[in-house]
């Protein structure tokens, strides 16, 4: 799309760079194909529309495709649409999408039900085109507000990073992840070695311009979608690796750790260095329990180990 077309003819940007990247992903959900049909023609011209004619189909799709909003279907076998929300507002990778209930009942307990499990709206069958137009935009316009202040609120405000709390959220999800497809997952931790001392001699101004340099030398690496880069604490940074081995983790630490070393900041008090260097801790394990806890446990004992080793340097082991 232009930056000159918007949604439905409201001025909306959904050009490429915008909110959304490319068009809204749209799911809709229904066991009748006839009604997904008709859903599907008022907006397959505005929308990436996926379709699902299952509760567990919906929940798959969800999870795959990410869709922007739901239309869904309230009545259908095996898991209805009350279940399906309910599933889908305890996840917290599917959470924030808003869902709008599609039903032919209308009673005033069934809305009060779908609003307490999680629905923002309610929409009668049969559908009037002019109507739920009007509602997804609605809903739209609410979810881009949202993700705009979810942004900012994911963000560290010196490094232009994500945050501890998106690295704590991501890591419960990548868990989870890894544990359904017995996959590994890794987990880099970074320390600036001997920051305090840097701080203390060039001043705090300086100290925040080398943390800036250390994250831009992070986001400088090639990273696939799903891995996650933060800045975890004062002089502390973490890096979330799902589906990596420790050899490909340990290959992406000692990476990090030389282009750290290239960037040749100086540092005087250093001791170990007429540089700013940093000390990493590389973990794995293939997530067996429900608790993510020990394998930042193991992460902090290798970077331990890597400073008690003379700092520099990448340590690393497999739970």
């Amino acid at each position: 799309m232009t930056d000159t077309q918007s949604l439905f003819s409201l001025d909306v940007d959904f050009a490429p760079g915008a909110i959304y990247p490319e068009r809204p992903k749209l799911l809709i959900v229904d066991d009748q194909p006839v009604n997904i049909q008709v859903l599907y023609q008022v907006f397959s011209a505005s929308c990436e529309v996926f379709m699902a004619t299952s509760g567990q189909q919906a929940l798959d799709v969800c999870r795959q495709k990410d869709p922007d909003l739901i239309l869904l279907d309230v009545v259908m076998p095996d898991m209805d649409g009350i279940e399906v929300c309910r599933k889908l507002k305890s996840e917290p990778e599917t959470r924030d999408v808003p869902v709008i209930f599609v039903t032919s009942q209308d009673s005033p307990e069934e809305e009060t039900l779908g609003l307490e499990v999680g629905a923002v709206d309610f929409i009668t069958k049969p559908v009037n085109p002019s109507v739920v137009k009007a509602r997804v935009k609605t809903h739209l316009m609410l979810k881009i507000q949202a993700d705009a202040l979810r942004q900012l609120a994911s963000v560290d405000g010196l490094t232009g990073i994500s945050n501890r709390r998106i690295f704590d959220e991501r890591l419960q999800v990548e868990w989870r992840a890894c544990r359904r497809t017995d996959k590994p997952l890794s987990v880099i931790m970074i320390d600036v070695d001997h920051f305090k001392k840097y701080n203390d001699h060039y001043g705090h101004l300086e100290g925040d311009a080398c943390l800036k340099m250390v994250a831009d030398a992070l986001k400088g690496h090639e990273w696939r979608g799903r891995d996650v880069v933060s800045r975890y604490g004062g002089e502390e940074f973490v890096c979330l690796m799902p589906e990596t081995s420790l050899e490909a983790a340990l290959a992406k630490a000692e990476a990090i750790r030389s282009r750290v070393y290239d960037l040749a900041m100086p540092h005087a008090m250093s001791g170990n260095a007429d540089r700013v260097t940093i000390s990493v801790g590389v973990a794995c394990t293939t997530p067996k329990t429900n608790e993510s806890k020990e394998l930042l446990s193991a992460a902090d004992e290798q970077l331990y180990k890597a400073k008690e080793g003379g700092r520099n340097r990448v340590e690393g082991a497999s739970l």
